[in-house]
């Protein structure tokens, strides 16, 4: 059921009105809302941790919000490889890139922490055309028919992925592009191995990724947080506009250790990030557990 829904959306999507595509979208993002399944109750949860001053009303509005949000990466997500270059650059708003791109002008690799807000997936087709091809690293999901279908996607909007598991050193693999001058952005805000560190995000301690901080302490490349969220644009034919922020470029310190470097820089790209996820708390689409309190056995 699941690839034929895939197959569905990168088919049956891509060939509906635009208008109708969205609108379709919002019904189910509403009818999952109301379903109330786990991914939902786990976005509520993590919503309340973010934003605690609201009152239980107003937190279910913003989930309803946050699915919305969420249904209308998918839509645009099977949608966008029929997109031109034209109309993905139409789509998109870019904020702070000047500094990256003297980066990669000089020859110099660039990583990116990104956050699940907004559409990464936009914001790297965008990447591709405008500013870099972008090298990254996927998740494997299951069941494998899923997981090809969405490397074949990624890679038609010209993007190289690597497994993040079964297919070799991947670190080593990033270090290498990234000597090489690439543009390496990684989603990083929840843990997908062991290795994650433990950092503060909205006054709570929450598991990341430490691969962005520690290729760039590694490699000695740039490392930025980059933020992707949606902006009212009246004049957009979608009403709305992806809004990429490259934030301050967050610099390693130095320090007695690697791993002390890689904490530090980590937070710091969390800093970042978690004041966006705090605003645009309806775009940050989290649905698995990420705070500590979340990842004790026992808790919900």
């Amino acid at each position: 059921m699941a690839v034929a829904a895939y197959r569905w959306g990168w088919s049956g999507v891509r060939r509906m009105p635009e208008r109708a595509a969205y609108t379709a979208f919002e019904a189910l993002a509403d009818a999952n809302y109301r379903r109330n399944g786990k991914g939902v109750r786990r976005m509520r949860a993590n919503y309340a941790l973010v934003r605690p001053e609201l009152s239980a009303d107003a937190l279910d509005a913003l989930v309803r919000d946050g699915q919305r949000s969420y249904f209308r990466y998918w839509c645009e997500a099977f949608r966008l490889p029929d997109f031109s270059a034209d109309q993905i650059r139409a789509m998109v708003d870019v904020e702070g890139d000047a500094p990256v791109r003297a980066e990669l002008a000089a020859g110099r690799g660039v990583v990116c922490f990104l956050g699940h807000l907004g559409n990464w997936d936009l914001a790297g087709a965008w990447s591709t055309t405008n500013l870099s091809p972008v090298t990254t690293v996927a998740e494997r999901l299951e069941p494998e028919q899923v997981y090809a279908a969405f490397l074949a996607f990624r890679e038609r909007l010209g993007m190289t992925i690597l497994p993040l598991t079964g297919d070799g050193p991947v670190f080593e693999r990033l270090e290498a592009a990234l000597r090489a001058g690439a543009l390496v952005p990684l989603l990083a805000d929840r843990d997908l191995t062991s290795t994650g560190l433990e950092v503060t995000l909205a006054g709570h301690r929450a598991r990341v990724a430490a691969g962005p901080a520690a290729l760039a302490v590694a490699t000695g490349c740039a490392l930025y947080p980059v933020s992707t969220r949606y902006a009212a644009d009246p004049a957009s034919p979608r009403g709305q506009r992806l809004v990429v922020t490259f934030h301050d470029r967050v610099p390693d310190a130095g320090g007695p250790s690697r791993a002390e470097r890689t904490a530090a820089m980590t937070q710091r790209c969390m800093d970042a990030l978690g004041a966006v996820i705090v605003e645009h708390t309806a775009q940050w689409h989290m649905m698995q557990r990420v705070f500590v309190r979340d990842l004790t056995p026992g808790r919900g």
